[in-house]
Parts: structure tokens; C-alpha cells; sequence
């Protein structure tokens, strides 16, 4: 059983939540975000806090319970502080700049990688290898972030690619001359 699911959410001060039926709505000082919640699970707000709760005959829902818990955590926190993800851009000629809504990208390609940056998130480049992505919401950041990552991961032998600021990346021997 859910440990996690158990615990109650604190609501933290200049965040309003509002519970209708299945539907959850975080209001803070960054913006607003709302999440649909399973049927099954309840939602009881009491006073600055929040509990889930579920019908324990019903085996399955245990685990949504943290898992809901830990989605409307991530939601508060967005509303409130908002999330960053920075990427590095390890390698001769790579680079990347901002041209309006879209990323532009040298990664060692032939041509330019443009990428359109999504609604609600915020891209910032700094001395051209380092990408810093900021949003409220957590699954956006960390979608484009990655989808960033997979046009050219660090590659094992010399390191080179896109990786996340401080991500350790193993290197290995390259082959020996005979």
C-alpha cells in the first residue's frame, strides 16, 4: 500500500485550490494548472490542507493514491516556484540560439536542427552552450528537455552531444592500434 498516498498535501500560502467532483485547479502567483483525477480517488480539502483517500475494496487504487498525490504536488509547486531543466552543449560548433518561438540548434549536423519551443514554456540560451528551459508545468519542461537531448545524446567514447548540467557521463577506451 501507498505510503506516499497517505501523507496530506500542505497548500502553502497565496495558492488557491479548488476540487470539483474530478477535476483538480491550482491557482498561484506563476499561473494556473489544472489535472483530471481517476474516478475512484476522493479529494477532501481541510482548511490548508488536502487528503486522497479511496474505497479500499478495491485493490488497484492504492497505488493511484501517491500517484495522484505527488501530480498535485508537482502542480502546487509549478504554480508557486515554477521548474527549470538545463541542457549543456558539449562539442566543436555546436550551438544553439533562440529566433522567436523556435530553438535553433547546431549540433554537428549538415544543417540546423529548429525546433518550435511549446505554448507555456520559456527558453533561455546562455554563452551558446548552455539551454536553460523553464514552465510550470513539470511534464512539459521535462519532455522538451529530453526531446532536446535525444536530437544528439552525449556519445560514451569523447563526450560529445547534448546532456543535462551535471549529468555524469561515462566514457569508454577507444580501440587500440596494432
Amino acid at each position: 500500500m501507498s505510503r506516499k498516498g497517505k501523507k496530506s498535501i500542505v497548500v502553502p500560502k497565496g495558492t488557491e485550490i479548488k476540487v470539483d467532483g474530478l477535476n483538480v485547479k491550482v491557482k498561484g502567483p506563476k499561473g494556473q494548472l489544472e489535472l483530471e483525477v481517476k474516478k475512484g480517488i476522493d479529494i477532501t480539502q481541510e482548511g490548508e490542507e488536502l487528503f486522497l483517500s479511496y474505497d479500499e475494496k478495491q485493490k488497484d487504487f492504492s497505488k493511484f493514491q501517491g500517484l495522484y498525490r505527488t501530480l498535485i504536488c508537482n502542480l502546487i509547486e509549478g504554480a508557486n516556484s515554477g521548474f527549470n531543466k538545463q541542457l549543456e552543449l558539449i562539442g566543436v560548433g555546436y550551438r544553439a540560439t533562440v529566433k522567436g518561438n523556435d530553438l535553433d540548434l547546431s549540433l554537428g549536423f549538415s544543417h540546423p536542427t529548429v525546433v518550435a519551443i511549446p505554448e507555456g514554456l520559456a527558453v533561455k540560451v546562455e554563452k551558446n552552450t548552455l539551454v536553460t528551459i523553464s514552465g510550470i508545468d513539470k511534464q512539459k519542461v521535462g519532455q522538451f528537455a529530453a526531446q532536446i537531448r535525444g536530437m544528439k545524446p552525449p556519445e560514451p567514447y569523447k563526450g560529445k552531444g547534448v546532456r543535462y548540467v551535471g549529468e555524469y557521463v561515462r566514457k569508454k577506451a577507444g580501440k587500440t592500434g596494432k
